[in-house]
């Protein structure tokens, strides 16, 4: 493997590819009014752009790299295409949180809270659960919430995924 692929550029180009189509599919959430109470389809959709383009980024490098993949190279690429994209989507969340929608905390705080109430939670109760909200929801415990939850499901996409596509190159022996 004297002349293997180079790993950077095709993370960062697929990260910036996944965080783009993400951040598009959370702004057409916005602009359809779909971004406060989203149908689960949303969820479904956002699995396909990640799952999707975590994979065709293995295959990009796997192709590079002579149809050789080993599983730390796979899970390498996987990990590092999510991590470029949640870095995008965290800086996404800020700016909407801050200058798109400065009232989207309180008004996501709201539809929480009559959930609550729908559950039957006291008012005390409900008061606790927003001091803990408030608590995480700073942009840098958020950020890092986002960064790590993308990397951390970026691993598992990623480890079946070389799983299933590895290659060495002792298999041709």
């Amino acid at each position: 493997m004297e002349n293997q692929a180079n790993s950077k550029n095709i993370m960062v180009n697929n990260g910036i590819i996944l965080g783009i189509s993400s951040v598009l599919f959370a702004l057409v959430m916005f602009a359809t009014g779909n971004h406060l109470t989203p149908h689960w389809s949303a969820s479904i959709v956002n699995a396909i752009i990640f799952i999707g383009i975590i994979i065709y980024g293995i295959k990009q490098f796997k192709a590079a790299n002579n149809n050789f993949l080993s599983w730390g190279q796979g899970v390498k690429i996987g990990v590092g295409v999510a991590i470029v994209g949640g870095l995008i989507m965290v800086v996404y969340n800020y700016l909407f949180t801050n200058f798109i929608e400065p009232d989207f905390m309180n008004q996501m705080m709201e539809i929480q809270n009559q959930a609550f109430l729908d559950q039957g939670l006291t008012e005390d109760q409900i008061e606790a659960a927003n001091a803990m909200t408030s608590t995480f929801s700073s942009p840098g415990i958020m950020a890092a919430v986002g960064i790590i939850s993308y990397a951390i499901v970026g691993f598992i996409v990623a480890a079946i995924t070389a799983a299933i596509l590895k290659k060495s190159e002792e298999e041709n022996y």
